[in-house]
């Protein structure tokens, strides 16, 4: 018996690179620096307060916005961090990890015939989700070395049917960062327009060269039209345990809330309970810049002697590198040929376009144990 035909909504969309590129990995047993997860354990002490909360009885199903403690914890560090204020009761809300509150925020505001904008490289789940709710993405690329933001494009594109731009930082795939004047000119563009913006943060502790991060939820003009997300995943370590969260006024929320009780409902209990409790401990989050930048610094010393150009890398624990004087081959086909032939494995950046560009990037990432990043940065050299 034949299968029923089914019409798909996104037919040309393939399956995601990260996959492609983790299972290639394993097969060739490579170096993974593809997939964006550490490959060194999560504090000792977290562990030990999941298997508290799990001994303790906190085993059934959560509130659906997430337990009170937690959304109180994180209210508290965003006041403390950015000086806003979200009422832990109806503007934050505990998700599945951060591309299930992509999920929600997009689909919450955006219907049919809305244009979103979408700067690329962009992370990949953004333009799926835009499409399947029936949005149209308008995409604006930034150009290397430094990715920024071209906001004189960003206002000749806005139209009437603009409804959502979609702003990640710091950047994935580039570790590029926003600045002061970017908030502000952000701001500006949006004034007096009925524009929301969804503000990917999950990399906002890893910020490098003395520089912080600048939430949208600093800008009082932002804040009150913006979902702000975040994960613990990147926070903590611990990227497989998909804890994320969105904090957004309550009118926002109220919409988030409707879809996201449709995806999850709710998220696990015990490993809520942990959080809320490893929060109070500042210095875990407050000193990951520092930890992350030894080992950007690490890395990128590792790479002095390589064929490869390395790319200025502001935050996020990812590395772009330019392999022109390599090869002139297609990204893909050159991170296939690194991890079968050279043993590293790497992330092309095409798959983050709209339309393939004209360069030679790839990504790698150094979320590794040190011994990791210098064996990876040998095998490169020799290339």
């Amino acid at each position: 018996m034949k299968g029923i035909p089914i019409q798909s909504k996104l037919p040309n969309l393939q399956v995601s690179i990260f996959a492609v590129m983790t299972r290639l990995a394993e097969e060739t047993k490579a170096i993974n620096l593809s997939q964006g997860f550490p490959d060194f354990n999560c504090n000792p002490r977290l562990i030990d307060l999941v298997f508290h909360y799990i001994k303790t009885g906190r085993n059934q199903y959560a509130p659906m916005p997430g337990i009170l403690p937690l959304r109180e914890a994180i209210s508290r560090k965003i006041a403390g961090l950015y000086g806003a204020l979200y009422d832990p009761q109806s503007e934050i809300t505990i998700t599945a990890g951060a591309t299930e509150a992509l999920y929600a925020a997009i689909t919450s505001v955006v219907q049919s015939g809305d244009e979103v904008i979408i700067f690329e490289p962009f992370y990949d789940a953004y333009p799926p989700v835009v499409k399947y709710s029936g949005g149209v993405p308008r995409f604006i690329r930034l150009n290397p070395p430094d990715f920024r933001i071209p906001w004189q494009k960003v206002k000749n594109i806005i139209s009437k049917k603009t409804k959502l731009i979609i702003i990640n930082s710091p950047h994935n795939p580039t570790g590029a960062i926003l600045e002061k004047e970017d908030l502000e000119k952000l701001a500006e563009i949006v004034d007096g327009t009925s524009i929301f913006i969804v503000s990917d943060e999950v990399y906002e502790h890893i910020v490098f060269d003395n520089k912080k991060h600048l939430s949208l939820a600093m800008h009082p003009a932002l804040q009150r039209r913006t979902f702000v997300i975040s994960s613990f995943g990147k926070t903590y370590h611990t990227t497989g345990w998909k804890v994320g969260y969105c904090a957004a006024p309550e009118l926002l929320s109220h919409e988030f809330r409707k879809i996201h009780q449709f995806i999850t409902f709710a998220v696990n209990t015990p490993v809520q309970w942990a959080y809320a409790d490893i929060l109070n401990k500042k210095e875990l989050y407050l000193q990951l810049p520092k930890f992350y930048q030894k080992k950007r610094d690490l890395f990128r010393k590792a790479m002095l002697a390589s064929n490869f150009d390395l790319l200025p890398c502001r935050g996020t624990y990812f590395q772009v590198a330019d392999y022109y004087k390599i090869s002139r081959e297609s990204d893909l086909e050159f991170v296939k040929k690194l991890a079968t032939k050279h043993g590293v494995a790497a992330i092309p950046l095409s798959p983050f376009y709209d339309e393939e560009p004209e360069q030679q990037l790839i990504r790698f990432c150094f979320a590794k144990q040190d011994a990791t990043l210098i064996k990876a940065g040998e095998r490169l050299c020799q290339i």
